[in-house]
């Protein structure tokens, strides 16, 4: 998951990645990216979200007798 609540998976990973592949290489070839846009509230409280999602998927672990 990523900061902004964006849950990673096996669909979207390698789109993920080849675009993190694709930028750093244009950095390193000194274009001006810009960075990501400003971190706000909405994106706090998403990930919030995923996470509490994410969590009640697990299962839980038993407790000790």
């Amino acid at each position: 998951m990523n900061p902004r609540g964006e849950r990673y998976s096996r669909e979207n990973m390698a789109e993920r990645l080849s675009m993190r592949n694709f930028m750093e290489e244009l950095r390193g070839a000194g274009v001006q990216t810009g960075g990501p846009p400003a971190f706000h509230a909405r994106d706090r409280q998403a990930f919030a979200n995923q996470l509490d999602r994410w969590l009640a998927q697990r299962p839980r672990p038993r407790e000790a007798t």
